[in-house]
C-alpha cells in the first residue's frame, strides 16, 4: 500500500469519529435534557482528544514525507494538501490544550444559555475568561508555527488563505459607504405602508410551512432533518445533516427566513463529492464559502421577487385563518426586506448585517492579538455599536456581546466568514445569470437550473480546489466586493 492510501485510510478513520462527534454535538444542542450536560461534555472532551490524537499519529510526518515523492494525480495532490493541512493543524496543539479547551467551552456555552437570557455579565465572563485565555494561548501556538499573527493563525482555520490584513481592506471600504445607504434606505422605507403579522402562528404550522419551503429547494430528507434549538445552526454529516431553527409564535417572518438560510447550508453539504467522502478535499471549502451557500439561498434567492410569491402563497395557505392580506407577494416583499437598526445580529435585515460582523471582528482580532482583555469588551461592544448602528448598549449584555453562541467555545476567527459569504453570493449570482433564467426557475416552481449550477461550480469541488481557484473559475474572478455593493443598492434603494 503507497503511503498515500495509508493517509487516505487513517483519514476515513478519523471521519467515522468525527461523525459520530458531529451527531453528539447535534444532540447536546437541540434535544439533550440540561442534566445530561456534564457527562456529555466529559464524553465529547475526551473523543476530541482521541481523533486529536489519531491526527497526530507520529507515523504520519513518515507517510506524508514519502506520498510527496509518489505519482499522484491532480486530484490525489489536492487530497494530499488538505490532509496536510489538516495534520499540520492539529499537529501544533498539545493534547491537554485540546481537552481543556473543549471541557471550558462546554461548560460556558451551557451555562450561557441561562446566563444571557438573566443578563448575568459577571457569570458569564468567569466562565469565558478560561475559554479566552485557552483560545489566546493556542492563537500563539498556530501563530509560531505559521509565522502568521495570532488572529491570522485563528482565521486560517476557518478561511485559510485570508488576512487580517485583506479583511481590514474589504471591511473599510464597507465602513466608508454602509452608513449611508443604511441611512437613504431607512429614509425610502420610512412612508411604505405595510402589515406586520399579529395573532398566533403555532408552532407546528410554522414547522409544517418550513417543511414545505425545504421542499421547494429540493432538501434531501432521506438524508437530513429539521429540528429546533435555542440558536439556529446545520450540523451532522453530509449523509445525516441537522438544521434547527427557533420559533416564535407571534410571528414566523424570522423562523421562516431561518429555516431558508440552514437549507442552504444543507444542501451544499448534501452535494459535496461522495467520492471523496471522508477526506478533506471532500469537505466545504472554507467557512465563507459555507456561508455564500446559505446567504445564496436566504439573500439572493430567498429574498428575490419570484421566491416571495412563493413564500406568501404556502404561508397563506399554512395560516388560512389570518388576515389574507398579509400574504399578498407585495406585503411579504416589505415584510422581508425591512431596514432597521437593531441589536441582534441573526434577527438583522442584510444591509445592517455587515455592521454587525465587522463590530465583531474587530473586537475578536484585537482580543486574540491582545490589544485588549476580554474584560475590556462591553465598552468596546458599546461603542463600536454606537458607532455603526447609533445604538447603546451598555448595561444590556444579553443583546449586545454576550449575545452570540461562537465565543463561548473559543470560535474566534469565525465571524468574518458571514460577510464574506455575502460578498461571494452576490458575485455567484452575478455569474448565474448570465447562463441561467434564474428568475423564470423560481417561477416555475422548478429551481433544478439552479441548484446545477452550484453543483457544477461550487458543491462538487469540494476543497479539491483553493478558495480563490473555486470563486475565479465559478465567476471568471476572485472575490471583487463591488458585485454585493450593487446588490444592495439594487434591492433596498431601487
Amino acid at each position: 500500500m503507497s503511503a498515500f492510501d495509508k493517509l487516505v485510510q487513517h483519514s476515513k478513520k478519523i471521519s467515522h469519529f468525527n461523525h459520530l462527534a458531529a451527531i453528539c454535538g447535534w444532540d447536546q444542542a437541540a434535544v439533550m435534557p440540561a442534566g445530561g450536560n456534564q457527562a456529555r461534555s466529559e464524553a465529547m472532551a475526551e473523543l476530541s482528544v482521541h481523533i486529536h490524537g489519531l491526527l497526530t499519529q507520529p507515523q504520519l510526518s513518515d507517510w506524508f514525507a514519502q506520498a510527496e515523492s509518489e505519482a499522484l494525480s491532480t486530484q490525489d495532490s489536492a487530497t494530499l494538501r488538505e490532509l496536510k493541512r489538516q495534520w499540520l493543524q492539529a499537529n501544533v496543539l498539545p493534547e491537554s490544550l485540546v481537552q481543556a479547551k473543549s471541557l471550558a467551552g462546554s461548560k460556558c456555552e451551557h451555562a450561557w444559555r441561562t446566563q444571557r437570557g438573566d443578563n448575568d455579565w459577571q457569570g458569564f465572563e468567569k466562565n469565558w475568561a478560561e475559554v479566552v485565555k485557552l483560545s489566546q494561548e493556542e492563537a500563539q501556538i498556530r501563530a509560531e508555527a505559521t509565522g502568521l499573527s495570532p488572529y491570522d493563525a485563528m482565521l486560517d482555520i476557518y478561511e485559510p488563505g485570508t488576512s487580517s490584513q485583506s479583511l481590514d481592506t474589504l471591511f473599510n471600504d464597507v465602513k466608508s459607504w454602509l452608513p449611508d445607504l443604511i441611512d437613504q434606505a431607512l429614509d425610502k422605507q420610512a412612508s411604505e405602508q405595510f402589515i406586520q403579522p399579529q395573532g398566533t402562528y403555532a408552532t407546528e404550522q410554522q414547522k409544517a410551512l418550513g417543511l414545505d419551503v425545504m421542499k421547494l429547494l429540493q432538501f434531501d430528507f432521506e438524508h437530513g432533518r429539521l429540528d429546533e434549538s435555542v440558536h439556529p445552526f446545520c450540523g451532522g454529516v453530509p449523509s445525516d445533516v441537522r438544521i434547527t431553527t427557533r420559533y416564535d409564535q407571534s410571528e414566523f417572518v424570522q423562523s421562516l427566513m431561518g429555516i431558508v438560510h440552514e437549507t442552504g447550508h444543507a444542501r451544499y453539504e448534501q452535494g459535496l463529492p461522495k467520492s471523496l467522502s471522508g477526506l478533506p478535499s471532500g469537505e466545504a471549502r472554507s467557512m465563507g464559502i459555507h456561508e455564500s451557500q446559505s446567504l445564496f439561498f436566504e439573500m439572493q434567492v430567498g429574498r428575490s421577487d419570484a421566491f416571495i410569491e412563493h413564500l406568501a402563497h404556502l404561508a397563506g395557505q399554512h395560516f388560512n385563518g389570518h388576515n389574507a392580506e398579509l400574504f399578498s407577494q407585495q406585503n411579504f416583499q416589505k415584510l422581508y426586506t425591512r431596514v432597521k437598526k437593531d441589536f441582534i445580529r441573526v434577527d438583522a435585515d442584510e444591509l445592517t448585517y455587515p455592521a454587525h460582523v465587522i463590530l465583531r471582528y474587530e473586537i475578536e482580532r484585537d482580543l486574540m492579538n491582545g490589544a485588549i482583555k476580554h474584560t475590556d469588551v462591553p465598552e468596546l461592544w458599546n461603542q463600536k455599536m454606537q458607532q455603526y448602528l447609533g445604538l447603546s448598549t451598555e448595561g444590556n449584555y444579553k443583546n449586545g456581546c454576550m449575545q452570540d453562541i461562537h465565543w463561548t467555545d473559543g470560535a474566534f476567527g469565525y465571524f468574518p466568514s458571514y460577510t464574506l459569504g455575502a460578498m461571494y453570493a452576490a458575485q455567484f449570482m452575478a455569474a448565474m445569470q448570465k447562463t441561467v433564467d434564474v428568475d423564470g426557475a423560481i417561477q416555475s416552481g422548478d429551481l433544478s437550473p439552479i441548484f446545477t449550477w452550484l453543483s457544477d461550480n461550487i458543491w462538487s469541488k469540494g476543497s479539491l480546489l483553493t478558495t480563490d481557484e473555486l470563486v475565479k473559475g465559478a465567476t471568471g474572478e476572485t472575490l471583487n466586493a463591488e458585485y454585493f455593493k450593487t446588490h444592495l443598492k439594487n434591492r433596498y434603494l431601487r
